[in-house]
């Protein structure tokens, strides 16, 4: 009698660490937080949270299951930790430590998730779980624009889909908001395009893919998406350009695109008004403008720990419901991940984020400039397509932005960070493209 439980055990040790196991829980998590907008809306808030609490649990028994491939330096980036580590700080002077603390276990869901599909996954297998999870959503959204804006002319509202494809957009998909809609093509597009040169899915069916992808950018309407897709190319060519370029000169190349980046974005704040007129986003730029020179007025008041992190904005405490008041607006963010730092977790935040994202972006960047496969350029490129993302929205700082966000992040410490050199008593972490 008494080998039974422990052939049981067994059994769902051996289910925990098994491949499929490990493919299904992946395909899960990111189905999961890509639909949170559909699942909340069909489900409610409640239920939705039951499953990030449900794969949270299922990915620490995932991690105990294979606790002996893992290593204590390549668990996290310390950058991360210490970011994490600060925003949990902020629940000492938060007007509310209650919600605090509950957008910190949010966040702090999240991150665990990316970890775990960080271990459990290589890069390749995590971009195939990705596409293949956007490829639902995708034609999810185009079969739902279909039949809110032709098949019965109505908009859908407990969906938020406005159905204005007749029109020729913007159209919402399931995804809420156009601009999030805009984030998720992008996002698609560039991983369609990393599956279709690693031939990791048939031909046919990356065409159709990244033709979707590109049709339903164009009904989105956004100017941000634009912006995005402008910026996604650009570090698409010059990583191609660095990949191509001797050792020897690729340090110069590097430096002379670090300094250019700089001159651009230095120029592109100088001539922002000119800019947002050619892309025809002056309302959006006027409520962004407003929004954010408030919110500094009020990080002001507390710059150096900020207010406590919320993460999605309390109507009713300070000092959100102040700007809100001020604007005469009901804002849940503000429309800027750096700035929505900054009012929450103060400059210490601020400092710890970025170099929590520009460690990241450095490490993906110089691997995927070292690595011959295309598969590790799509960290990279993600990780670029989010921080830009960021300026214009706070999208990052939680769900399916911050998971992707912490798993380039992770990633890309696996490969090229420190930890590789430093553990040798342990095996290397495999991050070889192949298939299941």
């Amino acid at each position: 009698m008494s080998g039974a439980p422990q052939q049981r055990r067994r059994a769902l040790g051996e289910l925990l660490r098994s491949a499929p196991f490990a493919w299904a829980y992946t395909i899960t998590t990111i189905g999961a937080l890509f639909g949170s907008h559909l699942i909340a809306r069909l489900m409610g808030d409640a239920p939705y949270a039951t499953i990030i609490v449900g794969l949270c649990v299922v990915g620490a028994g995932v991690l105990y299951a294979r606790r002996d491939e893992l290593s204590p330096l390549r668990f996290m980036p310390l950058t991360l930790a210490a970011f994490l580590l600060w925003l949990l700080l902020t629940t000492l002077w938060s007007p509310s430590a209650t919600l605090t603390l509950a957008g910190w276990l949010t966040m702090a869901a999240v991150t665990f998730l990316a970890i775990v599909v960080t271990h459990i996954r290589d890069t390749l297998q995590t971009v195939r779980a990705v596409g293949d999870v956007l490829r639902v959503y995708l034609i999810g959204s185009l079969a739902i624009e279909v039949f809110s804006g032709i098949l019965i002319d109505s908009p859908i509202p407990f969906l938020s889909v406005a159905g204005n494809l007749a029109d020729g957009g913007p159209i919402q998909g399931l995804f809420g908001t156009r601009t999030r809609l805009g984030l998720v093509v992008v996002i698609a597009v560039i991983t369609f395009l990393v599956e279709w040169r690693t031939r990791s899915v048939r031909q046919g069916t990356a065409i159709f893919s990244v033709s979707l992808g590109v049709l339903l950018a164009i009904f989105t309407a956004s100017p941000i998406v634009l912006v995005l897709a402008v910026i996604a190319a650009t570090a698409t060519g010059l990583l191609w350009l660095v990949r191509r370029t001797s050792p020897e000169s690729r340090p110069a190349l590097q430096l002379g695109i670090g300094a250019t980046v700089v001159v651009l974005v230095t120029l592109g704040y100088a001539f922002r008004r000119p800019l947002v007129y050619w892309l025809n986003a002056e309302p959006d730029f006027l409520t962004r403008s407003r929004l954010w020179n408030a919110v500094l007025d009020f990080s002001e008041l507390s710059p150096v720990q900020g207010w406590g992190w919320f993460g999605a904005w309390s109507p009713r405490h300070p000092p959100f419901f102040l700007v809100n008041f001020r604007l005469g607006t009901d804002h849940t963010s503000a429309l800027n991940a750096y700035f929505d730092v900054l009012l929450q977790a103060g400059w210490i935040g601020v400092v710890l984020f970025v170099a929590f994202a520009g460690l990241a972006l450095a490490r993906a960047w110089v691997t995927a400039a070292e690595r011959r496969s295309t598969v590790y350029t799509w960290p990279a490129l993600i990780l670029i397509t989010l921080l830009a993302n960021g300026v214009i929205e706070s999208t990052i700082l939680g769900g399916f932005a911050w998971f992707l966000l912490v798993v380039c992040a992770a990633r890309s410490s696996h490969v090229g960070g420190w930890r590789a050199r430093v553990d040798e008593r342990r095996a290397p972490v495999a991050d070889l493209p192949h298939q299941d």
